[in-house]
């Protein structure tokens, strides 16, 4: 499901965690009637210990602030945590609780990340409340500013008002919520829209990308840290690197928080390589963004390119049509191209048996679970 193309937006490129963490507690401080924060991971530790301060305060001087957990991603969340923001003033509503009756039904998960101030300014990307995005894991975030972050307010509310959200939070706190005027003056050009997945019923996401691979005229760019790619995206990129499209992949390299989904990925960079695609894999640390650029397309948000996230979660991506932003995002994947080490399609067509075992053993893994619905 998507959103309309919105024009009169503001969006900037926030890449790493010191960039996009300080403007965001500021723009917190700086709340006046509603803090709204959605997140799929949040653990106890130093991050988690500021934010709950500076939610506190917010909540203190008459804000509403709203926060919606994963319940599967905030296992790390201690109680005494949970106590402090509840006592604070904090509503909190926690996604799908997990239950032994449906372990199916466990799979579905709220993997979205976004965070409204005031109904005026959002940010998205895939951030977490989790003490590796203070600097061990490469992340990257926009800020939102313009019409369009209506529509974030009404996709978090939806999910706050789910028969699936519970917890001490009411479900009616998000009806009175402000939000944007649909028209805004003064950003012209500056295109986007939200686009969201609900599982694998509603994938969105991936229409919108397999779309873009089929337009592209000069470039398809895509940074994900999960990528084990349905055979519909591996046969467009194939397609449109043949055509003559620079189509490029920033996945990461040995620093993996899943070792596994790297090497089921990697079954797959043969045939890529062969037609042309270049692979790059990061260096210096776990590259956790995930961002895409075609042409002057780009979307930044929480969709990993895997099977797990295109099948069960729930995600959102902040889609943008805008030649200046694209020229910042480009500028952002050369650097991160030149910290990266390109798999060499030779070397790699004499890589070790070793190294495909792994991809067979990991890829029959992952072949296994998309099966599971």
């Amino acid at each position: 499901m998507q959103g309309n193309w919105h024009e009169g937006n503001r969006f900037t490129l926030l890449p790493e965690a010191q960039q996009f963490l300080p403007e965001m507690f500021r723009a917190i401080e700086a709340a006046r009637e509603s803090v709204i924060l959605e997140l799929y991971l949040m653990e106890s530790g130093r991050l988690t210990e500021s934010l709950i301060e500076a939610l506190g305060a917010a909540s203190k001087r008459g804000v509403t602030v709203l926060l919606l957990l994963d319940d599967y991603g905030a296992m790390g969340l201690e109680e005494r945590d949970r106590q402090r923001l509840t006592e604070l003033g904090v509503a909190m509503r926690f996604f799908n609780p997990l239950a032994w009756r449906s372990l199916a039904h466990n799979l579905t998960r709220d993997h979205r990340k976004l965070l409204v101030i005031d109904g005026e300014l959002a940010f998205t990307g895939g951030f977490g409340a989790v003490d590796a995005f203070l600097g061990a894991w490469f992340e990257v975030a926009v800020r939102i500013e313009g019409p369009v972050v209506a529509d974030w307010v009404r996709l978090f509310s939806r999910l706050w008002d789910s028969p699936l959200s519970r917890g001490e939070g009411e479900a009616a706190l998000v009806r009175g919520l402000k939000v944007a005027p649909m028209e805004q003056q003064g950003y012209q050009g500056m295109r986007g829209r939200v686009v969201w997945g609900q599982g694998y019923h509603y994938q969105a996401i991936r229409r919108s990308l397999l779309a873009q691979l089929d337009t592209a005229q000069r470039r398809v760019w895509i940074c994900t840290p999960y990528f084990v790619p349905t055979l519909s995206l591996r046969n467009r990129l194939v397609r449109a690197a043949r055509r003559g499209v620079d189509v490029r992949l920033l996945l990461p390299g040995p620093d993996h928080d899943h070792p596994g989904i790297r090497y089921a990925g990697q079954r797959f960079y043969g045939r890529m390589l062969r037609a042309g695609v270049r692979i790059f894999e990061f260096q210096p640390s776990f590259i956790h963004a995930k961002f895409s650029l075609a042409d002057d397309w780009s979307a930044i948000g929480s969709c990993n390119f895997d099977h797990w996230n295109l099948q069960w979660n729930l995600e959102a991506n902040q889609e943008v049509h805008d030649a200046r932003f694209a020229a910042e995002v480009s500028a952002l994947f050369e650097r991160n191209f030149l910290a990266s080490r390109e798999v060499d399609p030779t070397r790699w067509a004499s890589r070790s048996r070793w190294q495909r075992l792994r991809e067979w053993l990991w890829g029959s893994l992952d072949a296994l679970l998309t099966r599971l619905r």
